[in-house]
């Protein structure tokens, strides 16, 4: 129908998507991560695990709450007994790591949140583009050498260290915003930082899985050109292909 003032056409819905699955310990060294990052390869490294009984699903119609509820009822589902250690993966939004602690009280299972390293890796890229020429070797260089540090568990020493940088350097406070963002995100999220402890245990500490799910459950379907969608046509459909990736569509 006609657009009122100020309304715009061809408007987004943001949609949530959510996966549970389970996967061994994996141990690494922040040099290993460091490796990986370059895509150099370690002959000696062992065989990376792969996530099983793996379920994901999505929605446009029902609300986040709605499907961190339906996470930890999954997670319940697959260990009844709360013997498994559950980490949750997150990309550090406050109200996102609100529900998932809520959740965690109220069904009372321990949760370890971590921050996906790689939202990490782009604030650290958006304060070297301030204090060092975009494309030099020196960015690259400075982004490597801060986030080995975090990877250690110095995240406060990291953001404390950006900010006197900037502060020696000059940088006029017009350009400040990307230095003190990331040195606020890292001091913020710390607590959901500590990389050092997450590699020995042999946890994830990245959202590979759920980026993966967010383009092959969503993007390659309902983000096609000239795609309009119903928000009940569109969840339709992602419930068809969740069921489907998820193993559960014959059933």
């Amino acid at each position: 129908k006609r657009l009122s003032k100020g309304e715009k056409a061809n408007r987004k819905r943001m949609a949530t998507v959510a996966s549970v699955y389970e996967i061994a310990p994996f141990m690494r060294t922040p040099e290993q991560i460091l490796s990986e990052l370059d895509h150099i390869r370690d002959a000696t490294e062992k065989r990376r695990p792969k996530p099983s009984n793996k379920r994901v699903w999505a929605s446009v119609e029902r609300s986040s709450e709605d499907i961190t509820r339906e996470a930890f009822a999954e997670v319940l589902k697959c260990d009844p007994e709360k013997k498994k250690k559950l980490v949750c993966l997150v990309d550090g939004d406050p109200r996102q790591i609100d529900r998932i602690e809520n959740e965690s009280k109220t069904r009372q299972i321990p949760v370890t949140i971590i921050c996906d390293i790689i939202h990490v890796i782009e604030y650290l890229w958006k304060a070297s583009r301030v204090l060092n020429e975009e494309t030099s070797k020196e960015a690259e260089e400075w982004v490597n050498h801060r986030l080995s540090e975090i990877l250690k568990g110095k995240c406060s020493d990291v953001a404390g260290g950006i900010r006197r940088s900037a502060t020696l350097r000059g940088v006029p406070e017009s350009k400040r915003e990307p230095i003190d963002k990331c040195a606020d995100y890292l001091t913020n999220k710390s607590q959901y930082m500590k990389y050092d402890e997450y590699l020995k245990h042999g946890y994830p500490i990245a959202t590979g899985v759920i980026e993966g799910a967010c383009r092959y459950l969503i993007k390659d379907r309902l983000d096609i050109t000239g795609a309009r969608w119903s928000v009940a046509g569109a969840e339709a459909i992602l419930k068809l292909r969740s069921l489907r990736a998820s193993g559960d569509f014959d059933d």
